[in-house]
């Protein structure tokens, strides 16, 4: 069973309409912007390079960031335009930075990658698997050190638990009792993998029980039920007990990338999976909870705007001049091994 750690008396979330429909808002346009993203990439090529889509697992990003402060700070693997999104980063400084455009949020250098903010406290966008998880635990430390009162949250795919430094971490976090969340985003399959033929756990969240780590399986297709627990875990966080674990089980409905045709999983399996999407389930239930048709058609006109923009702003943004090649690299401009 799950250790799950207690905590003070919480209040409960009230899910009205307008609550849910603001989820929807996000959720929908982490979708267009995705659906858009790739027709460009395999229609147009303005977008090159690697871009793993997010789309189906909207209902994470959305539970997750409702969960947290602006002062919080996320940190991601490399299929993170949702989650971007759900920080607070634009749709505009998104695109462009698919575009590898100078506006893009990493200036056109990152690419779909590494989205970076620092305004919105988002810390990429790590593209080598697993290597965002000890820098998780090094900004919590840094949280600690200052006596901040932030969390960190740090996002990983099932892959990336078959890496040691994800245990190595996991011990420095109990030991120090770092303000950090772990997510592990299982969406079954590691590129082409699935979990049953790279492990012998397959309750990933049982890993973090050997470190004494609260830890739990979450269904990660309900985007309430991501909130719910990522709310009880940043504030028992924020409260100085330390980290926890959460195994969000959701699906990707596109392929592990762009150049993956996904053919090492049925399209029973995909259809089944189809029928639990979170974006459709957030807009039914915001109108159970009272909302009308009306509001929803309001909000697919409104973020299919932000979208098309998007495009405009990274079809017009300018590429990086060669200089920029030389700046960003190194934290000292004048580094002595720098020459024009």
């Amino acid at each position: 069973m799950a250790r799950k750690a207690q905590t003070k008396k919480e209040e409960k979330t009230e899910y009205t309409a307008e609550f849910l429909l603001n989820w929807y808002e996000q959720a929908l346009l982490m979708r267009k912007f995705e659906e858009k993203a790739g027709f460009i990439y395999q229609t147009q090529q303005k977008i090159r390079g690697f871009c793993h889509l997010y789309i189906g697992q909207e209902a994470v990003a959305v539970g997750v960031a409702a969960a947290l402060r602006p002062d919080d700070y996320m940190i991601s693997a490399y299929r993170e335009h949702g989650q971007a999104l759900a920080k607070g980063m634009s749709a505009n400084s998104i695109m462009a930075e698919l575009y590898g455009k100078i506006t893009g949020c990493s200036k056109g250098k990152g690419g779909s990658m590494h989205l970076f903010s620092k305004e919105h406290r988002f810390m990429g966008g790590h593209g080598i698997v697993g290597g965002q998880i000890p820098l998780g635990a090094g900004i919590a430390f840094k949280i600690k050190y200052l006596k901040e009162d932030s969390v960190c949250v740090c996002f990983m795919g099932d892959g990336a638990v078959r890496q040691g430094a994800l245990h190595e971490t996991f011990n420095m976090a109990m030991l120090w009792k770092l303000p950090v969340i772990f997510i592990c985003e299982n969406n079954l399959y590691a590129m082409g993998t699935s979990v049953e033929r790279t492990s012998n756990v397959t309750d990933i969240y049982k890993l973090g029980l050997a470190y004494d780590m609260p830890s739990e399986q979450v269904n990660g297709m309900e985007t309430r039920e991501v909130y719910e627990a990522t709310k009880k875990y940043v504030e028992l966080a924020r409260q100085g007990h330390g980290p926890a674990f959460l195994e969000i089980r959701t699906y990707r409905y596109r392929g592990h990338s762009m150049s993956d045709p996904a053919k090492y999983r049925t399209k029973e399996e995909l259809e089944q999976f189809k029928m639990l999407d979170p974006v459709m389930d957030l807009k039914r239930e915001a109108i159970e909870a009272g909302a009308t048709e009306a509001q929803c058609e309001a909000i697919e006109q409104k973020v299919n705007q932000i979208v098309e923009e998007s495009v405009r702003f990274a079809d017009e943004s300018p590429f990086p001049p060669a200089e920029e090649l030389y700046k960003d690299v190194y934290a000292e401009p004048n580094y002595p091994y720098i020459h024009y």
